[in-house]
């Protein structure tokens, strides 16, 4: 069979959309939302056994995970999109190339962000907010979570790589499995041991080990890609190409570590001025972006799931196929995100109450938080939504500018800026603003790059 037959014939390009989409997307979605859980978890058992203090700590280890997590993504996504619009055109061979080079990158891009965090990790506390009462146990988690960054970096490529190769749910099983052993490791670690914010890192560790393990397993099996000696051979071109196509998603992951720090050093500041103090002001923000993130990851989920689809139906000029895809994501996400953004108004204290409720103070400002950070997530949906879309299309640059005015820009200079005005509250009040400027500059892109990313006419498999 040539490969132009193979291209045709390839489902992505003939199956109906709504068997197609629910079959790609439902897999990304549960193992984006269960792997957004995995924080999640940590600080629920941490802040039932060592409290807000516990809390505050793995906030500050956070962004240097989402760091972690950007790169493996920029990877991870790039690989995605480069692999479907490559096999989209006929190019079998030069989708194996970018599947393989990926894999290698991943991990010794792994292995030195490791070296260099564990190497730094003090003064990287410090960067992102720590306080003398939570540097102690800042230091004890990020040095376990530092130690399995190698799994990290690799798992999303691979896992990319399974998703495109038509194996979206054998990834997503493998993720349920590894949060059901971290979940019941957290149990065992903190609360039968206890073992404090050390157990919890070790539990995330062994989860990540788990995950690595079962989707290697998966190799053999690829049935879209060759797996082959010659493929791992770097390729400067096509390491360009996959970075370039997943550097809006590194973006987007990046920016949360920034946004992060620049919200601990702005309420460990003005949080210390006010009756709230700093430590209660980064707890409760941390767990409002987590869970807010819970959210989020369902529309990336959606998006990033619909990516193959959208790369291969657009490398084979398949425009109305690539258009129905995208119009999909874009609703289903704002339709989401808009029930999201009910319960964080309606029912916040249900939420803050998961991790702990020592004391009325911090009660009060974990509410306020997640009611005034939160009022406007609603306009993620779209936002999001659209960055994957551009990527999918081979269009990075848009992608890096959606995603860099609002995560780059927007957020951290509101927070800024805000916190001066209004201190402590300040902070939260740069979260709706900068939802509702993102949104208007995403439908801005949409308007002005349509008729250019999608001719008249559509080309004829």
């Amino acid at each position: 069979m040539s490969e132009q037959t193979a291209a045709v014939q390839n489902p992505l390009g003939t199956e109906p959309l709504s068997k197609l989409i629910p079959h790609y997307a439902i897999p990304a979605t549960v193992a984006l939302v269960v792997n957004a859980l995995y924080n999640i978890v940590d600080q629920i058992f941490i802040g039932q056994t060592v409290g807000y203090l516990g809390n505050t700590a793995t906030n500050i280890i956070n962004p240097l995970m989402i760091i972690m997590l950007g790169i493996a993504t920029l990877w991870g996504d790039g690989c995605a999109a480069y692999t479907s619009l490559q096999q989209g055109k006929g190019n079998q061979e030069n989708a194996s190339t970018g599947v393989c080079n990926t894999f290698a990158v991943s991990l010794v891009v792994g292995l030195l962000f490791m070296v260099a965090s564990l190497l730094f990790l003090e003064p990287i506390c410090w960067l992102f907010g720590a306080t003398e009462t939570s540097l102690p146990y800042a230091m004890a988690y990020g040095s376990i979570i530092a130690a399995g960054f190698p799994l990290m970096a690799i798992l999303n490529p691979v896992t990319a790589a399974v998703r495109v190769d038509g194996g979206a749910t054998y990834g997503m099983v493998g993720l349920l499995v590894a949060c059901c052993a971290n979940i019941v490791l957290d149990a065992l670690f903190c609360m039968g041991f206890g073992w404090g914010v050390q157990g919890a890192a070790i539990a995330t560790v062994i989860g990540e080990l788990i995950n690595v393990i079962w989707i290697l397993a998966y190799i053999p099996r690829f049935k879209t890609v060759s797996i082959q000696k010659k493929y791992f051979r770097p390729s400067a071109s096509v390491i360009k190409s996959i970075a370039g196509l997943g550097v809006s998603s590194c973006i987007l992951q990046l920016s949360f570590a920034l946004i992060a720090a620049v919200s601990n050093n702005m309420l460990a500041i003005y949080g210390a001025l006010s009756k709230y103090g700093a430590d209660i002001t980064v707890a409760a923000m941390g767990i409002t972006i987590k869970i807010s993130n819970v959210a989020v990851n369902v529309v990336q989920g959606v998006s990033t799931g619909s990516q193959p689809i959208m790369g291969y139906n657009y490398g084979a000029g398949k425009y109305e196929r690539t258009k129905s895809t995208f119009w999909f994501t874009a609703i289903t996400g704002t339709v989401f995100m808009a029930l999201a953004t009910a319960v964080f108004q309606l029912c916040p204290m249900a939420l803050v109450s998961l991790f702990g409720s020592e004391s009325e103070l911090y009660n009060e400002f974990a509410v306020m938080c997640m009611r005034i950070f939160l009022m406007l997530i609603v306009a993620n949906g779209l936002q999001y939504c659209t960055s994957i879309f551009f990527q999918s299309v081979g269009k990075p640059v848009l992608a890096s500018i959606n995603t860099f005015s609002k995560q780059i820009f927007l957020v951290p200079l509101a927070m800024i800026l805000l916190s001066r005005m209004m201190g402590v509250t300040g902070v939260l009040w740069a979260g709706p603003l900068t939802d509702g400027l993102a949104c208007l500059i995403s439908i801005v892109l949409l308007r002005r790059n349509w008729k250019v990313i999608f001719p008249a006419e559509e080309k004829r498999a």
